[in-house]
């Protein structure tokens, strides 16, 4: 019987990567749906050979919701950073359940969301989490850390363009983790093999294989690109104005410079087994991400 796999956020950076590694199984018992906000009536895809459909869903239309569900098995959800995160895991939880077909739900999460100090957006984590747990539908939660890639899609142009980027991250360090691991690592917990309900409630904490500084990933980033790349320390208000002037909300903003006061304080530099302990290999190191993406800085 074909079983059907619906990856939330599927347009985004993870969900892409997540579809990605999920077609390449070539499964041809699996159906695989990416539903995005973006998405505009049923279209199908095909990717690695296997067919993929199309279908947008707004958490604020339940009729929507429950179309996107209809005979879904397994879920990968990916919700918006947003004040409403809470209320969008609700929504398609409540639609889940009262379906009663889901059997798994994959919940791309946030590090320290169980943990103190408890900041904006960890704290709408856990809720979203407790949400998935009060449900009684099996679940996994990934919990990840800063992702590299951000050094590309955020800080990429002031890279190229001005050889520094500037934020307000102190001398603290993080284990930045590679998209790719973390898209390997839902794909693994999403799969339907034999001893795939060893991943059923667990809490993945999911980081790189070291902790580095901003100023130690500019140092790697000089020398694979061969020219001098700087960060720079800069205080909260002048990343506060930045993103003011570029559109950016309070909240959004707020939420930036939380996470950046954790950094600052070492809550996000612990460093974590787990991508090893599913993927039976480490994770992507800096160094390792840097050479694959050396063009995206050209």
């Amino acid at each position: 019987m074909t079983k059907t796999v619906l990856i939330i956020g599927a347009s985004g950076n993870v969900g892409s990567e997540v579809i990605t590694r999920l077609s390449a199984s070539n499964n041809t018992d699996v159906t695989l749906r990416a539903v995005s906000r973006s998405a505009k009536g049923n279209t199908d895809l095909s990717m690695n050979g296997q067919k993929i459909e199309q279908v947008g869903m707004d958490y604020n239309k339940p009729e929507s919701i429950v179309k996107a569900l209809k005979n879904v098995d397994k879920i990968f959800l990916l919700t918006p950073t947003d004040p409403k995160m809470v209320e969008y895991t609700s929504n398609l939880v409540s639609e889940a359940k009262t379906i009663g077909q889901v059997e798994h739900i994959v919940k791309l999460s946030h590090i320290q969301a169980d943990s103190e100090p408890k900041i904006t957006i960890t704290k709408l984590h856990r809720q979203a989490e407790e949400i998935i747990e009060d449900s009684r539908i099996p679940f996994t939660f990934l919990r990840p850390n800063f992702f590299m890639q951000n050094f590309v899609n955020v800080y990429g142009a002031m890279i190229k363009n001005q050889g520094s980027f500037y934020l307000s991250a102190g001398d603290g360090k993080a284990s930045f983790v590679d998209i790719r691991d973390i898209a390997s690592v839902s794909a693994k917990t999403l799969g339907f093999e034999v001893k795939n309900d060893v991943h059923l409630g667990k809490a993945y904490t999911i980081t790189g294989p070291e902790p580095l500084s901003y100023a130690d990933c500019a140092e790697i980033l000089s020398k694979q690109l061969g020219k001098g790349i700087s960060y720079t320390n800069v205080p909260e208000e002048k990343i506060r104005k930045f993103a003011k002037g570029i559109g950016m909300n309070d909240w959004h903003i707020n939420v930036i410079l939380e996470l950046f006061k954790m950094t600052r304080d070492g809550y996000l530099s612990n460093v974590s087994s787990e991508v090893e302990e599913v993927l039976g290999r480490m994770p992507i190191s800096f160094l390792q991400f840097t050479r694959d993406y050396t063009k995206a800085f050209e």
